[in-house]
């Protein structure tokens, strides 16, 4: 779970990364054969039985950041990432932090460049509202016209939503899937665990290779899904086979069987 990729001078809620910093933790995964990819794509692996060696990667809010800072580097390191934006928003900032400080959110361009590269765009709700508070209208407005806003915009269906702050309650669980998606992602969701509310790790500026091993290890103990857990029952659309213009032959790529040095622990 990643939100801003940028400059930390102010970061009152650490939601930053700097792209220093994400591109060692991207090197770190490819360096262990392991791959980051959007989640519904995870999730379509995780179905038919596969998936082992790939790594959800998600970044929340839709800062505008990600096509400058975040997207190079996915692409330089053969990821993919499903950014969750905000439609009731675009083009704007994120007014729901009292602290700040105020960033930009991708607009229209920005989401459909993502997409043209082969990120997934979800839904974070219109304007990142928190669902366990909202009232019936509300809770339905965040849920499906944030969907229809996304699809009449990107040209695609919109499969997975994002629970703003990570709080979810079954009645927004309810909700999400009443609106037609085909997941949801939380933070910590506890007993509600499942393909309407997947656990997510937090990742930032202090994860280190050291902090990633263990963050790892420790994410199948501490967030272990029952039955019903990700993957369940997904069977997405098929992603296109063109992703994307083709990189310049000057752009590196790193696969999943390169050996790169690990990055170093501060």
């Amino acid at each position: 779970m990643y939100h801003s990729v940028g400059a930390r001078a102010d970061d009152p809620y650490n939601i930053t990364v700097t792209p220093r910093r994400l591109e060692r933790q991207l090197r770190w995964l490819r360096a262990r054969g392991l791959l980051g990819v959007g989640m519904a794509q995870l999730l379509r692996a995780r179905a038919a039985g596969g998936g082992t060696r790939l790594v959800g990667l998600t970044f929340d809010d839709g800062y505008a950041d990600f096509t400058e800072e975040a997207l190079p580097l996915l692409r330089r390191y053969d990821c993919t990432a499903t950014v969750f934006a905000l439609p009731g928003r675009l083009g704007g900032a994120n007014d729901w932090d009292p602290r700040g400080p105020r960033r930009p959110l991708l607009d229209e361009d920005g989401i459909r460049r993502a997409l043209m590269w082969g990120m997934e765009i979800g839904s974070h709700g219109l304007l990142h509202t928190d669902l366990t508070t909202a009232d019936d209208d509300t809770l339905r407005r965040e849920s499906e016209e944030s969907r229809a806003l996304l699809r009449s915009l990107t040209g695609r269906d919109v499969l997975g939503f994002c629970y703003p702050y990570g709080t979810v309650d079954q009645r927004g669980i309810d909700a999400v899937r009443a609106a037609g998606y085909s997941y949801a992602c939380a933070i910590d969701p506890g007993p509600l665990t499942g393909r309407y509310a997947l656990p997510r790790v937090h990742i930032g500026e202090s994860d280190t290779a050291l902090r990633l091993h263990l963050k790892r290890r420790l994410h199948r103990w501490r967030r272990r899904p029952p039955g019903d857990g990700p993957g369940a029952g997904f069977v997405p659309e098929d992603r296109p086979a063109v992703l994307g213009p083709p990189r310049a032959p000057s752009e590196p790529i790193e696969r999943s069987d390169a050996r790169v040095p690990d990055p170093e622990v501060p």
